[in-house]
């Protein structure tokens, strides 16, 4: 039987390709796979005539993005695309817009045994530096949020700023323990790795605002099609929490915008408004009503006029100083 959330992939790609931005891998080590979507003018692709058939053989010329870097980071549900299908058409226009998959997510796989935010910070980095990039403004959606601050916080001289969307700082034994007791759930992985239908169902049901309702078959198809390598995600949530004791708050020197769903239940507007006080004058808020923890999908036109508007403001400022 067709899994109906497989059978639209190409659809999706080919939406992707329409708006600019094509899939391209990075061999950052051996056995280290980078997939990212790219701007499609920084692929230079071999002469027809050559023997080549690969995208990212030697032949393969990338250059430097002509207009500001924005790198869209995903969640722990779904691979770049997926959870930014909303986003990249809105952003091309104006922005080189990057859409990496996280190891183990999508295309990109690791036989590397290290599981932590770091390791993915830093992975990310090297894909980004040998595609020519030298600054971005880096977007983060939850997991991706936490990857996103920890690229920030290694690496300040490629980060502009940050827009960051229901996650926060680090992932704390404290902050997980509350968290799952108030939702419900015994562990991380029982939340962010459904194996049933009951499970993606319940897991749709903390992340959205609305009750969204789809057939137990398309549900099903779901957790076929994106939740793949659920040993080494499961790692990786083991990997993600820290000591409470242990967690520092860094002095970012970026622009950090916390762009959240009013009605987040998994991370709530509360943990958005504390982390605005901790990381100080650099921080704004800013709250999406009628929106839960899946803000960027659930209310995508909203969304986008204030990533843009955020942006605008942030190369105006920018283009202002080099005057």
């Amino acid at each position: 039987m067709v899994n109906l959330v497989a059978a639209q992939k190409p659809l999706l790609h080919f939406l992707m390709k329409m708006a600019g931005i094509i899939p391209h891998t990075i061999e950052l080590e051996a056995g280290t796979i980078l997939n990212i979507w790219v701007p499609s003018e920084t692929i230079k692709k071999p002469n027809k005539k050559s023997n080549s058939t690969s995208d990212n053989d030697d032949d393969v010329k990338i250059a430097k993005p002509s207009k500001p870097v924005v790198v869209l980071v995903h969640g722990f549900a779904a691979e770049g695309i997926v959870t930014w299908q909303f986003q990249v058409g809105a952003l091309t226009k104006k922005y080189s817009v990057y859409v990496p998959d996280l190891l183990f997510f999508g295309g990109s796989i690791t036989d590397y045994p290290e599981r932590s935010p770091t390791f993915q910070a830093e992975c990310l980095v090297k894909g980004l530096r040998k595609l020519g990039i030298e600054r971005c403004t880096l977007v983060g959606f939850s997991y991706g949020g936490m990857v996103a601050f920890k690229v920030a916080e290694l690496y300040p001289e490629l980060v502009e700023a940050l827009v960051i969307s229901g996650s926060i700082l680090a992932m704390t034994d404290s902050i997980s323990k509350t968290t799952l007791d108030e939702l419900g759930f015994s562990s991380s992985s029982e939340l962010l790795l459904p194996s049933s239908v009951k499970g993606c169902k319940a897991l749709l049901k903390v992340a959205a605002h609305k009750k969204l309702w789809f057939p137990d078959r398309l549900h099903k198809d779901f957790l076929e099609a994106m939740f793949n390598n659920r040993k080494e995600r499961a790692e990786l949530l083991e990997g993600l929490v820290v000591s409470t004791k242990d967690t520092k708050i860094p002095n970012f020197p970026q622009r950090i915008h916390l762009l959240w769903g009013e009605n987040d239940q998994i991370f709530k507007q509360e943990f958005a408004q504390n982390m605005k006080e901790q990381l100080g004058d650099k921080a704004t808020f800013e709250g999406i009503e009628k929106a839960g923890h899946l803000v960027h999908l659930e209310r995508p036109c909203v969304y986008n006029t204030c990533l843009k508007h955020f942006l605008a403001s942030l190369y105006v400022n920018q283009s202002k100083k080099l005057l």
